[in-house]
């Protein structure tokens, strides 16, 4: 019995015309992707606010702060979210090129800054608002050329 190999032309990928689709799926992806990293930050946020400040210089001390921290269920809920956003990091890069999907990795850095000030109450200067301007503008430039780059 002979192995037979196929004629190359038989091997090239096969045009399906979901090209937009598959450039939506992997945007879907890289977002879902932000918001479990987003959602990681504030719960980790919530978790170190609960345990306190950290820099004890006794040791006594921090013994017991790491205890606190990692008696924190708040703490290991934002480690999850921070998986699960891994995960679907994972399908983006399967299916992206790194240098189009990294900066999207910045929507984060807008999300945080917004959701601080909104939910925190947290202060944001003038000078970091034009930074966050600054990165959106950033996104804005790579998400022209994402529908170029996108693998199906």
């Amino acid at each position: 019995m002979a192995l037979e190999v196929p004629p190359p032309e038989t091997l090239q990928p096969v045009a399906t015309g979901h090209s937009g689709t598959s450039t939506l799926f992997s945007f879907g992806m890289l977002v879902i992707s932000v918001v479990f990293a987003v959602a990681g930050q504030f719960t980790l946020k919530s978790a170190m606010n609960e345990v306190g400040r950290i820099g004890a210089t006794e040791i006594a001390a921090a013994g017991d702060t790491i205890v606190r921290t990692l008696k924190e269920p708040r703490l290991w809920l934002g480690l999850t979210l921070f998986g699960i956003s891994a995960l679907f990091w994972l399908v983006v890069l399967s299916r992206v090129d790194l240098s189009v999907a990294y900066p999207f990795v910045g929507l984060s850095y807008i999300i945080v800054v917004l959701f601080s000030r909104l939910f925190l109450n947290e202060q944001v200067t003038a000078l970091r608002w034009l930074g966050v301007v600054v990165v959106a503008v950033g996104i804005a430039i790579v998400g022209l050329s994402f529908r170029g780059t996108t693998g199906s």
